[in-house]
């Protein structure tokens, strides 16, 4: 497990399941392998305690981390999560897995990741608003433009983004709009980051289902989480001409054979708040999601959701990890055996930090591209990097995850290499 002791030695843990994807690794980094502890330690852990005013004047405290696993290659780079299972090993592992991403797509951002542990849905918006801002300036003195740079994550959106950048900005007396990324357009935000991590899955997923010479044409997907990636990945998907024949969030399962109308439950779940409800489809079991025929499936929720067993049931082609760690070693080498392919989390999932990528570009120039521009220069880059993942895995014998890994590690740990060791 870890010589962490702080951790669980929960093996289906999120930390535990980056840890066992790092193991995988080390028989093709050669030299670099004298580094690899570089990769099993965080390089630096906050945990603040967040006193929040009610509305009703009582005082409640939640805990809030922010994690800093890598900066070899750059400042940190990674989401802020509110969430109520949000803990210290699950936001080590999510910024684990930022480094990587970034070193994966080749961006010079190293890894981090922030959380408060927290239902948001609970908090109206003065609380949270009182909440985000105590939560930066608990963290303000390790985030910066240079430094590290959080964007939003799960529970997380741009208005959260905008009191963060305020309330950093107020605390430095000069206004910043590079400290954080996913912030709203006017406020130095960029034009196409909302859709960004969607969007680089349906990218990489066409690109995949060209290699393996699936048409998307009738293709039968079935999307696992409606947010912000599932959704759009889901509604690019449909435009591409395959059906979405099976969605799930934390309220529902929905199944329809002849295609799920993406519009029509995006709007159903705007008005409701979830896509429990929708009349389009037929609700099923929450496992029965898992037990369908698909050709492709794109789990864009949380970690851990394919383990061994579920693995065993699932039919399809092609796995699109939207979410981050949705698959657990078992359940990898399961795929694997069967002849499923997967496009691993650090490539398939990273148009988002790439987007966030440019905006902290344009932040610092004060120009900005058109949404055609990132567009563009998103597919370009995603397609690419999966292109060296695909011929690294060739080269190498191994599955695209490892693969993905091994050109992500020799990057990461090239840097360590080479800036050494101070003092």
């Amino acid at each position: 497990m870890s010589a962490l002791s702080y951790v669980s030695e929960d093996k289906n843990s999120a930390w535990a399941t980056y840890l066992a994807q790092v193991e995988r690794v080390l028989p093709y980094l050669g030299d670099l392998s004298k580094w690899a502890d570089t990769l099993r330690h965080p390089k630096r852990a906050l945990i603040v305690d967040i006193p929040l005013e009610m509305d009703d004047g009582s005082v409640r405290h939640f805990e809030g981390y922010r994690v800093q696993h890598n900066l070899s290659r750059g400042p940190g780079k990674g989401g802020v999560r509110f969430h109520p299972d949000v803990t210290l090993e699950e936001v080590m592992a999510l910024s684990a897995w930022m480094t990587v991403k970034c070193a994966a797509i080749n961006l010079p951002f190293g890894g981090a990741k922030g959380g408060v542990r927290v239902d948001p849905r609970e908090l109206s918006r003065k609380e949270l608003e009182r909440l985000t801002r105590r939560y930066t300036s608990e963290i303000g003195s390790i985030i910066g433009p240079q430094q590290d740079i959080p964007a939003p994550d799960v529970g997380t959106n741009p208005q959260v983004m905008a009191w963060m950048m305020d309330t950093w900005s107020m605390n430095v007396g000069a206004t910043s709009t590079g400290v954080v990324t996913g912030k709203p357009i006017h406020l130095g935000g960029s034009l196409g980051r909302v859709k960004a991590t969607g969007r680089g899955v349906f990218v990489t997923g066409r690109a995949m289902a060209q290699r393996i010479n699936l048409p998307l044409e009738n293709a039968r997907v079935a999307v696992q989480g409606f947010g912000n990636v599932g959704s759009v990945a889901a509604e690019l998907f449909s435009e591409a001409g395959a059906l979405i024949v099976a969605v799930q969030d934390h309220s529902a399962t929905l199944y329809n054979a002849s295609g799920i109308d993406v519009a029509a439950l995006t709007e159903w779940q705007q008005q409701t708040g979830s896509i429990s409800g929708y009349r389009g489809a037929m609700s099923v079991s929450h496992e029965a999601f898992w037990e369908q025929g698909y050709d492709i499936v794109v789990p864009a929720a949380l970690e851990g959701q394919i383990t061994a067993d579920r693995a065993r049931k699932l039919v399809c082609k092609l796995v699109l990890e939207g979410a981050n760690g949705p698959t657990l070693p078992a359940a990898d080498d399961i795929l694997k055996e069967r002849g499923i392919t997967v496009v691993p989390d650090v490539i398939c999932n990273a148009g988002g930090v790439t987007v966030s990528y440019f905006e902290w570009v344009q932040d610092f120039s004060s120009f900005f591209w058109s949404e055609d521009e990132i567009n563009e220069r998103l597919d370009r880059i995603m397609e690419q990097a999966l292109l060296a993942v695909w011929n690294k895995s060739l080269e190498l014998g191994v599955t695209l995850r490892t693969a993905a890994y091994a050109v992500a590690c020799e990057r990461i740990l090239e840097a360590r290499r080479e800036r050494g060791l101070y003092p």
